[in-house]
């Protein structure tokens, strides 16, 4: 199997993903990236294939959370596609024919003139407008590093089974940094007769999460915040997956900061695309009408038209000394630089007629025009007492 920048390829990725993480999907583009950018061929598709039931491996979800799970975590993908045809089957089907399956099902659709199988529910894993590409596409497994290093464990893989994965279709393995699968490749027979079908990958960013590692801290009550994708995360919450809690919990509406909504744990689902539906229609509510922690997005109310927006300055009374040159106050007499004093200002909201004549401590007399009605008080802090000042020099200027 000889591949050039021609050829067309397909990605598949067979296992339990149970929960499905971000690695499961970062290793199809990381693998995309590698061939096209070495000049090895052309990506044209992805597939996502959830093993059956039956498996027998301990933390394993029934096949219709894992498949809404998937659906849920590729919904940003236009290329990575769930195949449910694994889940479909009456037992668990090796690897070998799953492979066998969708590449046979690929051929057929590609060479179907007569529109037959058109007339057909074509699958969603099939790519839009893969007809209109020139010749072949070839389907090959995409595994980490452990699932190549699984083809040595006597017992495990049937040796016809490795014959047809590795002659017919080929693999992409997704190494770790510091991994040495070359060497793993050189100690096999098997591998090393079919070295030119193995395309290795290494992944420079490292990523130890794992569907293991999500489940242990699910199970303890403990977040896999920026671990697992947040839709994912809720779709376990609410349906109790994992030995998460499931009871009836509450969390603020976007709408009103009072209001609350219940979410109460229900019946499985049968089809993933209604919760997704759902989810969507509830993201799109709350767009436009989501809480706003921030005062400055609240406008400021204007104040009422009779209200006077003036600034009053009041000066110390008649007996009070000036202020010495170098400070900023007045004597200790000063109403505003006592201990424990404090000057209260009230005006009236309504317009008062023009005021009686004041007459200053320098014997001029002014006619403060426009101002309101003032109740001056000044509250001393150790008696509580109030006394009312009958001497200030007022003046008003507009802001």
């Amino acid at each position: 199997m000889r591949m050039t920048s021609s050829t067309k390829i397909m990605l598949i990725a067979c296992g339990s993903f149970s929960p499905p993480t971000p690695m499961h999907f970062r290793m199809f583009e990381i693998a995309r990236d590698h061939i096209q950018q070495m000049g090895l061929g052309q990506v044209v598709g992805g597939i996502v294939s959830p093993v059956h039931d039956s498996y027998a491996k301990k933390g394993l979800v029934s096949a219709t959370h894992r498949c809404a799970m998937i659906k849920i975590g590729l919904k940003t993908s236009d290329w990575i596609h769930l195949s449910d045809w694994e889940t479909q089957q009456e037992e668990w089907t090796r690897t070998r024919q799953v492979l066998q399956y969708h590449q046979n099902y690929i051929n057929s659709y590609l060479k179907d003139t007569n529109g037959t199988i058109n007339n057909q529910h074509i699958p969603a894993w099939i790519p839009e407008g893969i007809k209109r590409t020139a010749g072949q596409v070839q389907l090959k497994l995409l595994c980490g590093a452990d699932l190549l290093e699984s083809f040595a464990t006597p017992g495990l893989w049937k040796d016809e089974d490795l014959e047809a994965i590795l002659g017919y279709h080929g693999i992409v393995v997704i190494s770790r940094a510091g991994s040495n699968p070359e060497q793993f490749i050189f100690n096999s027979d098997l591998l090393s007769r079919y070295r030119r079908n193995i395309t290795i990958v290494t992944n420079w960013v490292t990523n130890d999460v794992s569907s293991t590692l999500i489940r242990k801290l699910l199970s303890r009550g403990l977040s896999v915040k920026y671990l697992l994708d947040d839709h994912v995360a809720e779709y376990i919450r609410k349906f109790g997956l994992f030995g998460t809690n499931n009871e009836t919990k509450y969390i603020l509406t976007p709408g009103s900061a009072a209001e609350a909504m219940s979410i109460s744990p229900i019946s499985p689902i049968n089809d993933p695309d209604l919760y997704i539906e759902a989810q969507n229609q509830r993201n799109k509510l709350g767009a436009a009408s989501c809480e706003v922690m921030d005062e400055t997005d609240f406008p400021i109310p204007p104040l009422p038209p009779t209200t006077l927006n003036k600034v009053f300055c009041c000066a110390t009374e008649s007996n009070s000394k000036p202020a010495s040159p170098g400070t900023t106050g007045g004597s200790r007499g000063t109403f505003l630089s006592r201990p424990g004093s404090a000057v209260q200002i009230v005006t009236t909201a309504a317009p008062m007629p023009t005021p009686p004549l004041v007459t200053s401590p320098d014997g001029t007399t002014t006619n403060p025009a426009g101002a309101a009605a003032l109740h001056i008080t000044l509250d001393d802090g150790t008696t509580g007492k109030k006394k009312a000042v009958k001497k200030l020099k007022i003046s008003a200027c507009p802001v």
